[in-house]
C-alpha cells in the first residue's frame, strides 16, 4: 500500500526475501551521503539517520532532503522499461508487415489504440487531435499497465501514490494551458453573455476551474486504486484478527471477486483519465464560430454533437460509486 525504502518480496521460515535500496540523502552544510537503506531497516539508524514510519529523519533532528530510490520509484522505472519494450516490439511489427494484418502483441494493442484514436482523441479533441496523440497514448498505457502491475503479489502501488497521479495531472494542466487558444481564454477573461458587472464574481470561477479539473484528475485515479487495495487488505485481514481459517471462507472470496473487480477499474480508470484529458485539452483548442442559428461550433460540427460521441464521460461522475 505504501511506498517505502526496500522492497519485501515475500517471506518464509528461513527469513525474508528484501531488496534495498540506495538511500541519498542531502543535509544543508552537511554535504551528500549515500548509503543502502538496510542500514536504517527494521528500526536501526546509521550515521545520524533513522526511519521513522519510512521517512528519513535524523537523530538531532537537523533538516535533510530525502532524494532515494524508493520502491515506488524503482516500479516507475521498472514500468517504464516494460512499456518501452513492448512498443519497441509493435513498432518493429509495423515496419516488417507494412500493409499486412497485424500479429502477436501488434494484433493485441492496436484495438486499444484505435479506439483512443477515433473515440477520444478525434471526438474530444477535434481535426487538432493528432499532435496530442502520443500523449493521450502515453497516459493511457502507463496508467493501465501499473494499475495491472499493482494487482500482482509483491508489487509496489505506484497508481495508488499520489505524488504520481499529482504529476500526471500537472502534465495535462500544462498542455491544455500550453494549448489554449484566444477563445480559450477569452472564455476565462470575458465569459462571453455576461454582464460586465458579473466579471469579479465569474473570472475567478473560471481560473478556480482551471486548478479544479486536474485536481479532479489526480484524486479520482488515487482514490480508486487505493480504495481497491484497502478492500482488498482488509477481507484478507480478517483471516488473522479472527485468528481463524474458517473466516476465509468468507475473506477470501470475497478478496477475489474485489481482485476481479480490480481488473476492469484498472483499465477503466485509464480509459476515463485519457478522455477526460482529451476533453479538456479539446476545450483549450476549439475554434468557436456562430452557425446559422446562433450557436457555437468547430470544425467537427456543433458543441452538442460533439459531446454526443462521448457517452462514456458521464462515468467519470460516477465511477466511484461504482467502484
Amino acid at each position: 500500500m505504501a511506498d517505502s525504502h526496500e522492497w519485501h518480496w515475500f517471506s518464509t521460515d528461513n527469513g525474508n526475501f528484501v531488496s534495498y535500496f540506495p538511500v541519498v540523502a542531502y543535509q544543508p552544510g552537511k554535504g551528500l551521503s549515500v548509503f543502502f537503506s538496510d542500514k536504517i531497516a527494521e528500526g536501526k539508524s546509521y550515521k545520524n539517520f533513522k526511519l521513522d514510519d519510512e521517512r528519513l529523519t535524523t537523530l538531532d533532528g537537523s533538516k535533510v532532503y530525502d532524494f532515494s530510490i524508493t520502491k515506488n520509484v524503482a516500479a516507475l522505472a521498472m514500468s517504464s522499461l516494460v512499456l518501452v519494450l513492448v512498443f519497441a516490439s509493435v513498432a518493429r511489427g509495423y515496419r516488417r508487415r507494412v500493409g499486412r494484418a497485424p500479429t502477436g502483441l501488434q494484433s493485441f494493442l492496436e484495438p486499444f489504440v484505435v479506439f483512443i484514436r477515433d473515440e477520444v482523441g478525434k471526438k474530444s479533441i477535434g481535426p487538432k487531435y493528432e499532435r496530442y496523440m502520443p500523449y493521450l497514448l502515453t497516459v493511457f498505457f502507463f496508467i493501465w499497465f501499473n494499475n495491472l502491475l499493482g494487482l500482482t503479489p509483491g508489487a509496489a502501488n505506484l497508481t495508488g501514490n499520489i505524488a504520481v497521479t499529482m504529476m500526471l495531472a500537472l502534465l495535462t494542466l500544462v498542455i491544455t494551458l500550453f494549448s489554449g487558444n484566444k477563445n480559450y481564454w477569452g472564455h476565462i477573461f470575458a465569459p462571453p453573455g455576461v454582464p460586465w458587472a458579473l466579471y469579479i464574481i465569474m473570472v475567478p470561477v473560471e481560473l478556480v476551474g482551471i486548478i479544479v479539473k486536474p485536481f479532479s484528475l489526480m484524486v479520482r485515479l488515487f482514490a480508486n486504486i487505493t480504495a481497491g487495495h484497502i478492500i482488498i487488505l482488509s477481507f484478507i485481514s480478517l483471516i488473522f484478527i479472527f485468528r481463524s481459517a474458517t473466516a476465509g471462507l468468507l475473506s477470501v472470496p470475497f478478496g477475489l471477486f474485489i481482485s476481479v473487480l480490480e481488473l476492469l477499474v484498472a483499465i477503466l480508470q485509464a480509459y476515463i483519465f485519457t478522455l477526460l484529458t482529451a476533453m479538456y485539452i479539446g476545450s483549450a483548442v476549439e475554434d468557436h464560430h456562430e452557425t446559422a442559428d446562433g450557436a457555437h461550433a468547430d470544425d467537427f460540427g456543433t458543441v452538442e454533437q460533439r459531446q454526443g460521441g462521448s457517452n462514456f464521460a458521464h462515468l467519470a461522475q460516477s465511477d466511484v460509486a461504482a467502484h
